[in-house]
This record gives C-alpha cells, structure tokens and sequence, in this order.
C-alpha cells in the first residue's frame, strides 16, 4: 500500500470512529507530508498510527495524538499560535496549514539538533508561516505574545505560569499534564477573564518537558 493510500485510510478510520470530526483539520492533515518530518529509515511508517523515534532520545507523536490535538485548539485562520517542542516540526507544519499564509506560528525547541531539523523539514515542506526558535519553551517566548492558541508538545506537571500570562483571554491552551512515563493527561484549557478553565481530554504519553518549568 502506498503512503497516500495509508494516509487516505487513517483519515477515513477518524472520521468513521469519530475520533476527529474538523474537516479543516482532516484536510491539513491530508496537505502535510508526514513522511518529511520523520527519520528516513522510518519513512515507509511515517502514517503508521504510533509514534517514531527522533534524534536525541525524542519522538514525533503517533498521527492520532497529533490530529486530536489539533481538533482541541480549535483553530482559525489568520491566528497566532506557540508551541512548546518543535520536534521534527510536523505539529507546528499542520497548525501552520490550519492558520494560513495570514496566520504565524511559533515553534520554540530547547534542543538545538532538533530545532535545525524542524527549520529544514519545514523548508522542505515549503511551509513559510512557522518561525522555529531554539530556546527555552516552557518560558514561553514573550517577544511575540499574547498568543491565540498555545500548545505544549512535551509533559509538564502544570501548565506553566509564563504560558498561561501570554495566552490571550479567550485563548486556547492544550497540553499533556503529568509526571510521569506511564501517563499524562491532556489537559484543554480556555482563558477567561485571566483564569484557565480545564478540561480533560483523555490519558496520553509524552516525553518531558525541558528547561525552567520542565520537569526533564
């Protein structure tokens, strides 16, 4: 089976399942070639439902993991988002498609290798509307907040305080919350009037969360 029919198939089992329902979402997925934002030796499982291994002890998350997510922000075009863990840069590639060419997102990554590699899948990927910083995320990145939409890549046991001061109210944080390996919650949380009001999402594993307000 080719990778476009593996694609075509996954996106089919979420709509079926319901496990994604934003067809705005079902169709960035489609946009985005998953298979630049993985190691070459995994290509042929880049639309495997699991996650892959990255360079320095890191993963990309399973495509699920991914597209719920993505459903949780809620997203429209024209916003600003931050994420926190670029990665190989394929979240950052699929919001990007989401917000548009009007849109920005803001991908900070701790571990320089990895920062390198998300600018140049993203380049690869001829996605324009991502800045990728090499810099401390779980500080946020102040210089161009207040954020739309924030999302947090990597296990935190709160959501940090820095974040939650540069999402706008109204604004739309996702993030994994626990310490642990065995589990984290993913936790969706919605500013108002200065206060996050949560909701849980369901159980997932993530790697942790690096730097001040990291755990890892």
């Amino acid at each position: 089976m080719s990778l476009q029919e593996q694609k075509r198939k996954l996106a089919e089992y979420w709509q079926e399942t319901g496990l994604v329902t934003d067809k705005k979402a079902i169709k960035a997925f489609m946009q985005v070639p998953r298979e630049l934002f993985v190691p070459e030796q995994y290509k042929a499982e880049a639309y495997g439902d699991h996650p892959l291994p990255l360079p320095s002890g890191q993963t990309i998350s399973q495509p699920t993991t991914v597209m719920i997510i993505t459903q949780a922000l809620e997203l429209h075009a024209e916003q600003k988002v931050l994420e926190v863990g670029a990665g190989s840069g394929y979240q950052a590639a699929i919001i990007a498609e989401m917000v548009g060419s009007k849109g920005m997102v803001y991908a900070t990554e701790i571990i320089p290798e990895l920062a390198e590699l998300a600018q140049k899948n993203l380049a690869k990927a001829a996605i324009r509307n991502v800045k990728v910083i090499n810099a401390d995320g779980s500080n946020g990145y102040e210089k161009a907040a207040p954020y739309d939409r924030i999302v947090v890549s990597a296990a935190c046991s709160e959501i940090p305080k820095p974040l939650a001061e540069q999402l706008k109210d109204e604004g739309i944080i996702v993030a994994p919350v626990g310490r642990t390996w065995l589990g984290q919650q993913l936790i969706k949380a919605r500013k108002k009037s200065g206060r996050l009001e949560s909701q849980n999402l369901g159980d997932f594993v993530f790697v942790p969360l690096r730097g001040e307000h990291g755990i890892g």
